[in-house]
């Protein structure tokens, strides 16, 4: 039986998040060196289709997706 093949920079980010990543997520090498894989030289991107969403659609995707950071950002403004 073969296993999935986890690429370790996608690895690397489901560890530090402490979840796996949906499919629309991607990790992009801060530095351009794909074989960087340090937490630090990572970040996640949100790939979301189609392109040009409308305003109200793309809240709704991002409080259902990111309720933290969107409860961090908030309380920044605050």
């Amino acid at each position: 039986m073969r296993g999935t093949v986890v690429l370790e920079h996608r690895q690397v980010m489901e560890e530090e998040l402490g979840r796996p990543l949906l499919p629309f997520e991607n990790v992009h090498h801060k530095n351009g060196i794909k074989t960087d894989n340090r937490p630090e030289n990572l970040e996640l991107f949100v790939k979301v289709q189609p392109c040009g969403q409308r305003l109200e659609d793309l809240i709704a995707f991002v409080t259902e997706h990111y309720p933290d950071q969107v409860r961090a950002a908030l309380a920044a403004k605050l």
